[in-house]
């Protein structure tokens, strides 16, 4: 199995602190990764490494066989599909949730006068349909509600059949029958074997999807575990990763929960 990602001795310093601390971490193809920690872990700096917008202080990231600081990360980029809040930042809010989409064939964040052919219109709509907005694609990107906001931001990450993908806090803000509904979506991601390798972070154990294979927990930039997600995600492992006694539960349907002891 080949590695899409692969962290050797990463070090991220700010002045005197180090936001990753020397962090060892391979993402092989076909596998489905959820990162967790606390605020201040590192989880959104280790994510702008993985998707080629930073660059380490010290130690070597191979993504998708290139070398970062050896290749031009503008032809690297495109190969990664990513939906965080500063892609979302960047969608002007009166564009239409189609073009949010399939603008993402040109890697640019609004439409100007770039030429779209059919396959690219059918590829944005079938995406749509599969995030469940599929009825929204002439609505504005400015007048979605925040499930429907990160759903079009998954469908355009998936846009470009990235060979990574890279998802940060996709429940973020949303409420119960949203985060559930999009849990349910990212469960059959993750079950599908053409899916991209996949990167997940969150804060909450109740929204890591079914499916996910492997665990990296991270804490003050170092990491405290990582593994099968089963290995991975343990009482033990759980309470240190954020520094409370917490009362882990494994449900049938292969969700977690945790609760302060």
């Amino acid at each position: 199995m080949a590695s899409v990602l692969k962290l050797n001795r990463v070090t991220v310093s700010r002045g005197n602190k180090n936001i990753l601390d020397t962090v060892n971490w391979t993402v092989q193809d076909g596998q489905r990764w959820v990162v967790l920690g606390p605020n201040g872990a590192g989880k959104t700096t280790l994510l702008s490494i993985a998707a080629a917008r930073l660059h380490p202080t010290a130690g070597e990231v191979d993504i998708l066989d290139e070398i970062l600081g050896a290749v031009d990360v503008f032809e690297l980029r495109p190969r990664i599909g990513i939906s965080s809040a500063p892609v979302a930042a960047q969608i002007p809010i009166k564009e239409t949730v189609l073009n949010v989409v399939i603008t993402a064939a040109y890697g640019v964040a609004g439409r100007w006068n770039e030429q779209y052919d059919s396959f690219d219109d059918h590829q944005a709509r079938a995406l749509l349909d599969d995030w469940g907005i599929g009825h929204l694609a002439d609505r504005t990107f400015g007048s979605l509600s925040e499930g429907e906001k990160k759903r079009a931001l998954i469908a355009r990450a998936l846009m470009t059949d990235p060979e990574m993908l890279i998802l940060d806090e996709p429940g973020a803000g949303m409420d119960i029958a949203g985060r559930e509904d999009l849990v349910g979506r990212l469960t059959n991601l993750a079950v599908d074997p053409a899916a991209p390798a996949t990167i997940l972070v969150t804060h909450h154990l109740e929204e890591i999807p079914a499916g996910f294979t492997h665990a990296l927990l991270l804490r003050d930039g170092k990491v405290v575990a990582e593994g099968p997600i089963e290995e991975t995600i343990t009482t033990e492992n759980v309470s240190a990763t954020y520094g409370l006694d917490l009362d882990l539960t494994t449900h049938s349907n292969g969700r977690f929960s945790a609760f302060a002891r």
